[in-house]
């Protein structure tokens, strides 16, 4: 049988069998506890003559070996309420050790009342009272004091910690964190200037000094920091990128400039440099040496596609910017889709490139192309929503209602709370007239634009023509009145609910208003005139259509509808011959329907 192997713990040998963690680490901080406080082998074997103050003293102490290791069991079970328990009936049996004061201040410090952290800060107290050299115990207290809001004694406690204990000047920046926390900045900067004149220039110190700084409006101390940063570590180009944005920013770009170029020099390969070089030059007017760093920065395939994307961005963002200054520049564009050609060869399956390629296009105006790119785009997988809205969006624009439905379909599928998509499905439904369908989707889209009372109106307009054409006339008006709620002035609203009233010839004199109010907002506009004509023909009120019906006649380029409505007109007033003339024009003009076959052929209305 295998023996079990020699362990030396704090200058004394263990003999110990592989018991589970919980009791080897247990036996371990009972040797520590009370190797501290006896300052011999617990397990001597010399024999000692025993007084009875000596028995007394060794019973306690091995009552306390029990409390101690039954305490450390409970605390690696994380079971702390019981571990607290036996850790207090240590202390009772031995006052003066540091460490079950601190192992009591570990635990209360994990409650969140504070009257647990006030009794940690009453142990952790009385365990620095007994042991000053162990920075563990001054961490503890720092961290107690600090949430407690005592930011003096959480400072205090590790300026301590540095007098006391060596090795701890790391924990400089912890100091400096504190007093930046309790709005000590001039403490702050001072133990900056201590940890850089033991440590050395550090990233931590030096960027945090800059940022106060520059918080106060010292710009040259903020500068020269930046500069001592990147000096003291020339070949760390984000050291660089930081202090040149800082220097851009308060107008010294063309330092910045100097220093970029001088990076690149000796660091060619640095794509980022570059990249932010292109920017100073843009920014600064000198647009060719611009170009020809993006030129670099995209034909080098170290660089990922998503650096490229990003300044294809800076490209499209600029051309939206010209076009609504209406600013031309012919160069320019041709220069963004020479880019943008050079991305969609070398990468033609990233649905990224795609996308901001159908960005691009969409811009210039080139609507045809932007709807390839962003159907590239989705069919590449693109989660980005934009790109599925662009492509609907061209879709409906041209007409393209079977594939609308199918993309908006697709699109609810990855995004089933984008009310956009919803939109676009009930659009295109409502135009296919398939009202059943069009009214779930602009419902649902309501549902979710409740914040949007602009586009929850536009919603209701929509669903009042849905509702008309499923012939739910209640839910048709209802929604028309609720977009009237929004904007009492809604021409296309109007138009449509006093049509649909008069087709209907229901609540005519509501239809007489809206239709009244509609023309005198568009005296001009003839789908408007003639809306208003067959509310006055629904009324009887023939003599006034006719004046309103001949005014759209004489403006020119009239439709069909118009002129069937004319011959109507003039069919209730008697003028037959007319009327049928003016029925055979609107067949002439396009008009093709059993109904008006009939009135040409019967004479008569049918």
């Amino acid at each position: 049988m295998r023996e079990n192997p020699q362990h030396q713990t704090l200058g004394i040998t263990v003999l110990f069998d592989p018991y589970t963690l919980i009791k080897r680490v247990s036996f371990i901080f009972f040797l520590a506890f009370f190797t501290l406080q006896t300052n011999e082998p617990v397990f001597a074997q010399k024999k000692k003559a025993t007084q009875p103050e000596q028995r007394s003293t060794e019973a306690r102490l091995r009552e306390a070996e029990f409390f101690f290791t039954e305490a450390q069991k409970y605390f690696i079970l994380e079971d702390y309420a019981k571990a607290l328990v036996y850790f207090h009936r240590v202390a009772e049996l031995n006052p003066t050790n540091a460490t079950v004061h601190y192992k009591t201040a570990e635990i209360l410090a994990k409650g969140s009342k504070e009257e647990d952290l006030i009794k940690a800060s009453q142990s952790i107290e009385t365990a620095l009272k007994y042991e000053k050299k162990n920075k563990y115990f001054y961490l503890l207290a720092s961290n107690i004091y600090s949430s407690l809001g005592e930011f003096d004694k959480a400072t205090n406690a590790l300026e301590t910690m540095l007098e006391q204990v060596k090795g701890t000047e790391d924990y400089l920046y912890e100091l400096a964190a504190l007093f930046l926390y309790d709005k000590k900045e001039d403490e702050a900067l001072k133990v900056y200037e201590r940890a850089e004149a033991i440590l050395g220039v550090d990233e931590v110190s030096s960027l945090q000094k800059q940022r106060i700084y520059l918080e106060r409006e010292n710009v040259s101390k903020a500068i020269a920091e930046g500069e001592k940063l990147m000096e003291a570590f020339p070949d760390e180009e984000r050291y660089l990128l930081g202090f040149v944005e800082t220097l851009s920013r308060f107008g010294q770009t063309p330092k910045a400039i100097e220093y970029v170029e001088n990076f690149i020099k000796d660091h060619p390969d640095a794509v980022s440099s570059k990249m932010m070089l292109a920017g100073f030059y843009r920014e600064s007017g000198q647009e060719q040496k611009s170009r020809e760093y993006v030129q670099q920065v995209f034909d080098d395939p170290s660089v990922d596609a998503s650096s490229k994307v990003i300044m294809m961005g800076v490209y499209t963002t600029t051309l939206s910017n010209n076009k609504s200054k209406k600013i031309p520049d012919q160069e320019l564009e041709s220069f963004s889709i020479h880019l943008f050609k050079k991305l969609e060869i070398n990468y033609p399956a990233d649905p990224n490139v795609h996308l901001i390629g159908g960005d691009l296009y969409l811009t210039l105006e080139k609507d045809k192309e932007a709807l390839q790119q962003y159907l590239k785009a989705v069919k590449g997988g693109s989660v980005s929503f934009d790109a599925w809205q662009n492509l609907m969006y061209l879709e409906s624009e041209t007409n393209q209602l079977d594939s609308l439905i199918k993309h908006s379909e697709e699109a609810l599928e990855l995004f089933p709370n984008q009310a956009m998509a919803y939109y676009f499905n009930g659009y295109a439904h409502l135009r296919k007239k398939k009202y059943k369908e069009g009214t779930y989707a602009l419902e649902q889209a309501k549902r979710l634009s409740a914040a949007n009372a602009a586009f929850v109106s536009e919603l209701n307009s929509m669903l009042g023509d849905a509702y008309q054409g499923a012939k739910e006339y209640a839910k048709s008006d209802g929604a028309y009145e609720e977009a009237l709620l929004h904007n009492p002035n809604n021409d296309i609203v109007l138009n449509n609910y006093s049509y649909y009233l008069a087709l209907r010839k229901e609540n005519l004199d509501k239809a007489d208003k809206m239709s009244a109010q509609l023309v005198k907002l568009f005296p001009e506009n003839q789908s408007y005139l003639d809306t208003r004509a067959w509310v006055l023909y629904a009324q009887e009120k023939y003599k006034e259509a006719r004046k309103v019906i001949e005014k759209v006649v004489e403006k020119g380029s009239v439709s069909s509808t118009h002129l069937e409505h004319y011959g109507d007109i003039l069919f209730q007033l008697g003028d037959i011959d007319l009327a049928v003339k003016q029925w055979q024009n609107a067949k002439q003009t396009g008009g093709d329907n059993i109904a008006l076959d009939k009135k040409i052929n019967n004479r008569k209305l049918n």
